[in-house]
């Protein structure tokens, strides 16, 4: 089961919120838990518009527009597919932040001795500023999906808060 850190995911939805920002996902690695860990919340109605699992890399080609030739360039769990997947969620949902997710929460994937099992990939985009990041959690499945849950929620934070 995954568990997540309520308060980091709190203060984000409080961010937002208060800054009166609605947010929207595209996940593939997480493959909704995302999306649910934020619908949980007080008042999420107020901030989150909803989520695609585009989990198979042809739905990130069909429905948000990612390039195969970037897929098969850098495989579907990279930096470039992300933020491909963040900027083509922007077709389907109006928001004011969009973020993506991709990586590799067990074997099976591109995994690689400088990709391994644990390197998930995350973008957010608000208008034209775009914040990309790729972090190496361990463990389990569970765990590494939840680490990647609070990264996220931090990440925003801090990306909402700065000046660039």
């Amino acid at each position: 089961m995954i568990e997540t850190d309520s308060a980091a995911i709190e203060q984000c939805a409080k961010l937002l919120t208060d800054k009166k920002l609605t947010i929207a996902f595209a996940e593939s690695a997480t493959a909704g838990s995302l999306s649910a860990a934020f619908s949980k919340l007080p008042d999420a109605g107020s901030f989150l518009k909803g989520g695609l699992v585009c989990y198979d890399a042809c739905l990130k080609e069909d429905i948000l527009g990612v390039p195969d030739t970037l897929i098969k360039q850098y495989s579907p769990e990279s930096t470039e597919v992300t933020r491909a997947m963040a900027l083509g969620l922007k077709k389907w949902m109006q928001a004011d932040v969009y973020v993506a997710i991709t990586g590799l929460t067990r074997s099976g994937g591109s995994e690689s001795k400088v990709k391994p099992v644990g390197t998930m990939f995350y973008c957010l985009v608000q208008n034209d500023r775009i914040y990309s990041c790729n972090e190496c959690f361990h463990g389990n499945e569970d765990a590494i999906i939840s680490q990647t849950i609070e990264q996220i929620s931090k990440s925003i934070v801090k990306f909402l808060t700065s000046k660039n």
